[in-house]
């Protein structure tokens, strides 16, 4: 109900709240993530199978230090890529979601993770960029091998329909949670990179969630 820019506007029986290993620190140096942090009864930690150990390491010792009573879940964030086989070796333009980029501190997401694993050649879109996709990549430069969706207004959506059209690629690997191709003219093939939250321990989730309700009634 809060998203994640905000606290819960009701008073929930039971809080689950999900940590990004990638963007370790932000639990206890942000709000409202510190305040999610310590309402929570259980905490999953995911994307595992991605994220470096020692950020894992030192998310768990801030649970730790400031919610040690909540209980703790892992999960991975598998990525599925339809017909992978399309991809190797090709020239391929990310779109990745926009904010997760700007204001969410990430330089990267699971377009850039699918595109390196099956060896891809990331094509950089800088040269091509129209209107708000260029000044979005000169504000945050760390973006470079990518191209930010923006949003939806019709002329953010020009911008990007501009700069697809005009890198010079094999494939457009599309990692946005709106599917482009429905809104957009994609003048190159196009294949869409999905990803599924996947329990480390299966149906313990459940099981905990099962156990919470009969206690209640």
């Amino acid at each position: 109900d809060g998203g994640n820019n905000d606290t819960p506007f009701i008073k929930a029986d039971i809080e689950i709240v999900v940590l990004d290993p990638h963007r370790q620190g932000d639990e206890v140096s942000f709000y409202p993530a510190e305040t999610n942090l310590l309402r929570a009864d259980i905490l999953i930690i995911n994307k595992i199978n991605t994220a470096k150990r020692e950020d894992i390491k030192r998310l768990k010792e801030n649970i730790k230090a400031t919610n040690s009573e909540a209980t703790v879940l892992y999960t991975t964030s598998e990525i599925n890529v339809d017909n992978p086989g399309r991809l190797k070796g090709k020239r391929v333009l990310v779109i990745e979601d926009g904010p997760t980029l700007t204001h969410g501190g990430m330089r990267f997401g699971a377009g850039i993770i699918a595109a390196e694993r099956y060896e891809t050649v990331i094509v950089d879109p800088r040269p091509y960029a129209a209107g708000s996709i260029r000044d979005t990549l000169k504000r945050y430069p760390s973006i470079d091998r990518l191209i930010p969706a923006l949003g939806y207004s019709k002329e953010q959506l020009n911008d990007l329909e501009d700069t697809i059209n005009s890198t010079p690629c094999d494939v457009v690997l599309i990692a946005t949670p709106v599917d482009l191709t429905r809104i957009l003219k994609i003048e190159k093939p196009a294949i869409r990179v999905e990803y599924e939250v996947v329990e480390t321990e299966p149906a313990r989730l459940s099981c905990i969630i099962d156990r919470f309700l009969s206690s209640k009634k």
